[in-house]
């Protein structure tokens, strides 16, 4: 499968031609001053060229630069821009690299978007492996693709931490695991450290491939290594439209082996550094129907957006609302609203409103992903084609709020649908909301005001 239709495994997707494409202009501001405009593309700095935000955030670092433009219409020329000390120039970029993404060469086994349906948003089918936005935005990154310049700009630019998809240290398995044309991420990683780099790992776990006792020679590499600031294990994701994996860590008694395994090492970092350097997805605890550990063992959540600390910050946020939370449920007695989630999150929904007091009008909705199948079963993965039908058939009345995320920020869903047409496709009320403990109070409060029994 290739990373985007028409593009080969490892090259770059084109952005813009040959600079950046201003996106905004903030008013009175230096960049509005200087007659620069939406639309126009930046394509140097005082005579450098611009690869990426990066590029710009180094060159424009002063009280005066002199850009390159290219207007819509085609036109070259330069603009001098003038600023006071701490002020901003007022541009806003429609992407953070100009010269074209890199995506990833590898053909690693476990690779989820390898499998996804056919059909689906283009962008979808995008493998980024791009170290730019490792740095910029937590994007997870292979090593396989890194150049001696890159390894050498990343020194002398200092663009720590970098977040790093490691999965094993066992040459054998990474051959198998990784399909990488030329592997040297081991030899890469070790340069980033020794130039002052820090890291962020994160090591996809596939049973009987590299967790046991490959995953602890990975954490013994891993653990040897300063500048290695956390370690995060999140299982083997699959969907249905792939014939090489049928299980993963969904089975109680295998997830729970793997908490057993980590737990001496999780002790001794607590011990040694206080901290607990390695920490595991939340579906592990999930699936094996243990509690997530207390906060501060998630050491200020290092890697939250891999799914790792989200459920014990939305349980500890609503008990820290608990006044708030028990004020809603007495305001929304008597009125039907369905919280719709993932099948993985929904118990731990259902009881957080057991917990806080809210009557049965106030129910939780469990989806099942059958558009992608497998052992999919997050909030985040779920389509208009699961959603639609769900709350059609859904025996409740009322109003369904459903979490955000399911849409992109042009407001489309994963198969496609726009999200404002959810309420029309099912016949019921349907609000998009944020899925944070605050966001959902929120929510519920604007469900009670808008109430006729409030």
């Amino acid at each position: 499968m290739t990373a985007v239709p028409g593009t080969a495994y490892g090259e770059r997707v084109p952005q813009a031609a040959g600079g950046g494409v201003v996106g905004r202009v903030t008013a009175a501001s230096p960049a509005a001053r200087g007659g620069v405009r939406p639309g126009d593309t930046i394509v140097s700095v005082d005579g450098q060229p611009l690869r990426d935000v990066i590029d710009w955030q180094w060159l424009s670092d002063g009280p005066a630069v002199v850009l390159g433009v290219r207007t819509a219409s085609g036109a070259l020329g330069e603009q001098r821009l003038e600023r006071d000390p701490g002020q901003l120039w007022g541009i806003e970029f429609t992407e953070t690299v100009f010269d074209g993404v890199r995506t990833c060469r590898n053909r690693c086994a476990f690779c989820f978007v390898a499998q996804l349906p056919r059909g689906l948003r283009r962008a979808l089918y995008l493998r980024d492996d791009d170290f730019r936005l490792s740095f910029l935005q937590g994007n997870f990154v292979t090593l396989t693709n890194l150049s001696d310049a890159d390894v050498r700009r990343i020194a002398e630019e200092h663009l720590s931490p970098l977040y790093i998809s490691l999965h094993a240290v066992d040459a054998d398995v990474r051959r198998k695991l990784v399909c990488a044309r030329e592997d040297r991420a081991l030899e890469r990683f070790d340069e980033l450290l020794e130039a002052g780099i820090d890291l962020h790992v994160q090591i996809v776990l596939v049973p009987g491939v590299n967790d046991g006792e490959v995953l602890e020679r990975s954490l013994t590499w891993l653990a040897e290594r300063e500048g290695v600031l956390s370690l995060g294990i999140v299982p083997l994701g699959y969907t249905s439209h792939q014939s090489i994996f049928s299980d993963s860590y969904e089975v109680a008694d295998r997830a729970r082996q793997v908490i057993d395994q980590l737990r001496p090492w999780q002790e001794a970092f607590r011990q040694r550094d206080c901290v607990t350097w390695v920490y595991l997805a939340d579906e592990f605890y999930l699936d094996a129907g243990v509690a997530v550990p207390p906060a501060e063992q998630y050491d200020g959540f290092p890697q939250f957006e891999n799914g790792i600390g989200m459920v014990r910050s939305f349980v500890d946020e609503f008990a820290h609302d608990a006044r708030r939370a028990a004020e809603l449920a007495v305001l929304l007695h008597g009125t039907e609203v369905t919280l719709v989630t993932g099948e993985l999150f929904a118990p731990v929904l259902e009881r957080t409103l057991g917990a806080s007091g809210f009557a049965s009008g106030v129910r939780v909705l469990p989806v099942a992903n059958r558009f992608f199948g497998g052992n999919v079963a997050v909030a985040g993965l779920l389509t208009a084609a699961d959603l639609v039908p769900a709350i059609a058939q859904s025996a409740s009345d009322g109003v369904f709020l459903v979490p955000a995320v399911v849409a992109n920020s042009d407001g489309l869903l994963l198969d496609g649908v726009p999200a404002a047409e959810l309420g029309m496709r099912s016949g019921r009320e349907v609000r998009l909301i944020s899925f944070d403990a605050g966001g959902l109070l929120s929510a519920l409060r604007d469900v009670a005001a808008s109430s006729p029994t409030s």
